[in-house]
């Protein structure tokens, strides 16, 4: 199981720039924003209470998330958001759900239907491509900041957790699924089971990087050299619009 997630690459892209991380607080800010217009109270509104970790994993000043959590409570500033989401194929034939936030629905249509023309892509109706992807939760997990501990929970000395080790850990704990990309560990549950998986970790010893609710492939299909190098790009341009703020797909790693 995977997905291609504009976050993940952000928070953990090497050498970010300042105007990479600037668009990156920008679209959490809205995140917060729209989720926080469902309820102010983080613990009884699981939107906004994700928003805000997946703001706080970036290191987003307080301050950015106070006014966030403003303009969706108090209605400040004219801006009015939206979430969208789109469904196409890419390169190669490949399923593609792109959500999103936007202050002019028309317009972020335009430019993504525009993004995908000029890179291999088309739009699609709603529910061509969606039945492909199961809705899941999904808790990211950096194995650099984990300390291997034993099958008792006890510490077993400062030695970095082996690969196997932690897979056993986050099964045990109630995970369906795992998936590894580098040195980050995507766990997957029912989104429903989330905060149970997630504290069965945290007593665990395991440090969660972030939370999210994903669109999780089905199967994924590979692609050729040239195929892939074409994704990579429209993803990158896709991440380089407003309005957008996950892409996920069923492109094999």
């Amino acid at each position: 199981m995977s997905g291609h997630s504009h976050f993940r690459k952000i928070k953990h892209q090497k050498a970010l720039t300042d105007a990479k991380r600037s668009q990156g607080f920008s679209k959490i800010s809205r995140e917060i924003t729209v989720a926080a217009r469902e309820g102010a109270d983080p613990e009884f509104n699981s939107k906004l209470r994700l928003a805000i970790e997946k703001a706080k994993s970036m290191n987003m000043p307080t301050d950015n998330i106070e006014r966030a959590l403003k303009r969706g409570t108090e209605g400040l500033g004219e801006e009015k958001l939206d979430e969208i989401l789109f469904e196409a194929y890419g390169p190669g034939g490949i399923a593609i759900i792109i959500e999103g936030i936007t202050d002019n629905k028309n317009r972020s249509l335009n430019e993504i239907r525009q993004i995908l023309q000029e890179n291999g892509g088309k739009l699609v109706g709603e529910g061509a491509v969606k039945w492909m992807f199961e809705r899941k939760a999904c808790i990211i997990i950096e194995i650099k900041n984990q300390i291997s501990l034993s099958r008792k929970q006890k510490f077993s000395g400062n030695l970095k957790i082996k690969k196997d080790e932690l897979e056993l850990l986050v099964i045990e704990a109630g995970a369906e699924d795992v998936y590894w990309h580098d040195d980050l560990l995507d766990v997957y549950t029912k989104i429903e089971d989330l905060e149970k998986v997630k504290k069965n970790l945290e007593e665990r010893g395991i440090k969660i990087e972030s939370t999210s609710l994903d669109w999780v492939a089905k199967e994924m299909i590979g692609l050729g050299e040239k195929d892939r190098v074409a994704c990579q790009k429209l993803f990158e341009t896709l991440d380089e619009n407003d309005a957008v703020q996950e892409i996920y797909s069923n492109l094999k790693p």
